[in-house]
């Protein structure tokens, strides 16, 4: 493919995806989008992948979270799969994108070592990067908020093996999220560029939990 055919494909993936989520919650919006894309790229440098792949489903990954749209989990796929065929992306691309979208999400754990590719390994830790550190506490705030749920409660402990149905319905405390699922995604990067980016934003967790558990028993 040549290289202006593979700046165009991205230029209107860019648009589509700004349009499509325009009206999206703040954790899984455009500037969501754009921060995975930085990413996917910065550890693609390090790593053997299809760099167009990697871009477009990182571009793609969120256009539809099954979460926003009564669990159906076929409507993002679906919706990239129409997209990419309407500007005449390769079936073989189109095929490792709709993979990625398909397998990229955590589901309490369960997705794990479901799918593998250069490429989705990529995607995924820079999707997993964006759910930790500074950026990864401010959209689980975001989102407890959105949904509703307590910060914290003293009585209610992490539930750390859940079904995929209990991790969907997501009604716990903000803070059991912590250990529900962001305080394991260091472990589970993929790529060596992934685990080093990691290391730093989850030893930024650790420290602001920390605080947050001095300051609910009054001691700072």
């Amino acid at each position: 493919m040549e290289s202006n055919s593979a700046l165009q494909l991205i230029s209107l993936t860019e648009q589509f995806v700004q349009n499509e989520l325009k009206d999206a919650e703040a954790g899984h919006d455009w500037l969501h989008i754009q921060r995975v894309r930085a990413n996917a790229l910065e550890i693609a440098k390090e790593e053997k992948a299809n760099v167009l792949i990697v871009e477009l489903a990182a571009l793609l990954h969120d256009i539809a979270d099954a979460k926003f749209h009564q669990g159906d989990e076929e409507i993002g796929p679906r919706k990239a799969q129409e997209f990419l065929l309407s500007i005449g992306v390769e079936d073989a691309v189109i095929d490792e994108v709709l993979a990625i979208m398909k397998h990229i999400s955590f589901k309490g754990g369960h997705n794990q070592g479901s799918y593998s590719s250069p490429e989705f390994f990529i995607v995924q830790d820079a999707d997993r990067l964006d759910a930790i550190g500074a950026i990864g506490i401010a959209r689980t705030f975001h989102y407890g908020g959105f949904r509703n749920n307590p910060i914290y409660h003293p009585e209610i402990q992490p539930k750390l093996n859940m079904t995929r149905e209990e991790y969907k319905a997501g009604n716990n405390p903000t803070i059991n999220h912590f250990y529900e699922k962001l305080l394991l995604l260091k472990d589970r990067m993929n790529t060596a560029t992934g685990k080093k980016m990691a290391a730093q934003r989850h030893a930024f967790m650790e420290q602001f939990l920390s605080q947050f558990f001095l300051e609910t028993e009054g001691k700072r």
